[in-house]
């Protein structure tokens, strides 16, 4: 297993010690100092994983995490001196995967590293994607008639979720069980309001199709477009 990990950390001696670890056990590793310079970085490349230090100079981690939710599902591991319970819980109801405390061992923090993306790679090989649409899981993009789609993060899994299981008929209770991690973030009408979102986004590219099927009573379905 090998991969390109975004290091997200303002002290050097423990930016230093995480690259070494994880360039021994076959990873790239690269580092940023400041939350906003990630965060750009994060935009325009493409990497595997993040290890967001909590205690950064600019921005908190936290607040790093809550942008970067907003344009991609990159899996995050959070990195802190603090092990109140209250920072672990907020920490992953905003979107991180795992959370560890300083000090802590290297070996442990890459066997962490190994488990997600181990994880990941067994939700990319899932179904094959619905024809008309391009999935680039690195880049957390989602291409409609070749054309980049400019989606929220909910969106994007929402997308996702029904794009790797073409013509299969979800119940809204399943897609909300699937998409949102957390009941603050889901309502009665969540996956409506993001599907309708969805819908103006697909039309902005092609007017002529519709590929998310509304089934009454039932759900949604996400159908193939050649």
């Amino acid at each position: 297993m090998s991969g390109d990990i975004l290091i997200i950390e303002d002290e050097s001696a423990i930016a230093d010690t995480i690259a070494y670890a994880l360039k021994t056990e076959g990873f790239t590793p690269h580092r940023s100092e400041l939350g906003a310079e990630a965060l750009e970085r994060l935009r325009n490349e493409s990497f595997r994983l993040v290890i967001l230090d909590v205690g950064l100079s600019d921005l908190s981690g936290f607040e790093v995490c809550r942008r970067l939710r907003t344009f991609s599902d990159i899996p995050v591991i959070f990195l802190t001196a603090r092990s109140e319970e209250v920072d672990r819980i907020v920490g992953l109801e905003i979107g991180g995967d795992d959370y560890i405390t300083k000090p802590f061992s290297p070996r442990e923090l890459v066997a962490r590293v190994r488990v997600i993306l181990r994880r990941t790679e067994r939700s990319e090989m899932a179904s094959p994607v619905a024809s008309g649409f391009d999935l680039d899981e690195g880049r957390h993009r989602i291409r409609f008639c070749g054309q980049d789609l400019d989606l929220t993060r909910y969106e994007y899994l929402l997308l996702k979720f029904l794009l790797n299981a073409p013509e299969r008929v979800f119940t809204r209770t399943q897609l909300m069980e699937q998409v949102w991690s957390s009941a603050e973030e889901s309502g009665d009408r969540t996956v409506d309001t993001h599907v309708k979102t969805l819908r103006a986004k697909l039309r902005e590219v092609n007017p002529n199709l519709d590929p998310i099927q509304t089934h009454r009573g039932l759900g949604y379905s996400l159908v193939s477009c050649r």
